[in-house]
């Protein structure tokens, strides 16, 4: 995009801030942007986490997220999300509870792709995708590959659905 995706703008609203709201809808205590600029997300009325390895990427993201708060499951969510939706945050988390303890991540499928980054996480997933990170792995498929997880079936593509080009912001594109 050559830009921060997180202050873009759809339907008038900042990706970011359109992010926050559907945690927020779905029930989320606790919302808050790992990385980015904190000054701008700020004025964004977001709380900002600094992150603890800029521009790595999603895995050490979702890693630094783990870190804070005290819920037990933990949405994980990219700022560029074109549609987000409070009704599919709310079936990855129920996917993970009715799962039992033991799993530690629900991870959506759609068009039989897994959906990292709108994955649903147990704070416990920390110390393993720490120790993946540690052994090298740099994507959340990668890092999270031994992790007891399972898949969510049942989202619509645009719930999940990213801006990865300028086009991507184009309505009906």
């Amino acid at each position: 995009m050559g830009r921060d995706k997180a202050h873009l703008l759809v339907e008038g609203v900042a990706m970011a801030r359109r992010v926050a709201e559907a945690l927020t809808a779905a029930g989320a205590s606790d919302v808050w942007a790992v990385g980015g600029d904190p000054d701008a997300l700020g004025r964004l009325g977001l709380r900002v986490v600094p992150d603890d390895r800029p521009g790595g990427g999603p895995l050490p993201a979702t890693i630094t997220a783990l870190e804070g708060g005290d819920a037990e499951v933990v949405m994980v969510l990219a700022c560029d999300l074109l549609h987000p939706s409070p009704a599919a945050v709310r079936t990855v988390v129920e996917a993970l509870d009715a799962a039992g303890p033991d799993v530690l991540a629900a991870v959506p499928v759609v068009d039989q792709a897994l959906q990292w980054t709108h994955a649903g996480w147990r704070r416990s997933a920390r110390t393993p995708l720490q120790a993946a990170y540690d052994g090298g792995a740099r994507s959340l498929k990668r890092g999270a590959a031994g992790l007891p997880q399972i898949q969510v079936h049942g989202l619509r593509a645009a719930e999940v659905a990213d801006a990865d080009a300028p086009e991507d912001l184009v309505p009906g594109h």
